[in-house]
């Protein structure tokens, strides 16, 4: 369970994400004091540990760094809730095992607000909505992403 921190905008990328001046930092700590530094710099002093973050389409375009899924696990988001993802962000985000890309419809973004208290149900390919009482589907994972989330990414993927 966590609470919802919305951006309703499409094409959020990896610069805005993780800007490129922070790409030279290892410390995955220090990383996350700067996770979407590029729409809202106190983003990280809202955040708590097992939130979720909800945008628009296509989230997580632009460069393949991997820094941007590291960050924003980092600073306590459990999963990214959108209708898309740019695909190397998706497999970044998956394979390291950082935080889970759930992808729902447009309705439903427009249905969840701003700090909604949310639980995501993997089994049952749902999120409740434990503010408005309401529950949603979510987009079952493809059979080899749901096995490598099981595993808690593809390091530790045995098939």
């Amino acid at each position: 369970m966590g609470r919802v921190h919305k951006y309703d905008r499409d094409n959020i990328d990896t610069d805005v994400i993780i800007p490129g001046p922070y790409l030279k930092i290892h410390d995955h700590k220090e990383l996350a004091k700067h996770a979407m530094e590029g729409i809202d710099p106190t983003f990280p002093e809202k955040v708590s540990q097992g939130d979720f973050l909800v945008t628009g389409s296509n989230f997580g375009c632009g460069s393949s760094r991997e820094h941007a899924p590291i960050a924003l696990a980092q600073v306590g988001i459990k999963a990214i809730i959108a209708p898309s993802f740019a695909r190397i962000f998706y497999r970044n985000a998956v394979d390291g095992g950082y935080l889970l890309p759930i992808e729902i419809d447009e309705q439903t973004v427009k249905k969840i607000s701003d700090k909604d208290e949310l639980k995501i149900e993997l089994a049952q390919n749902r999120i409740i909505n434990i503010t408005k009482n309401d529950q949603y589907p979510i987009k079952p994972f493809p059979e080899l992403i749901a096995k490598i989330v099981d595993a808690g990414g593809l390091m530790n993927y045995r098939p």
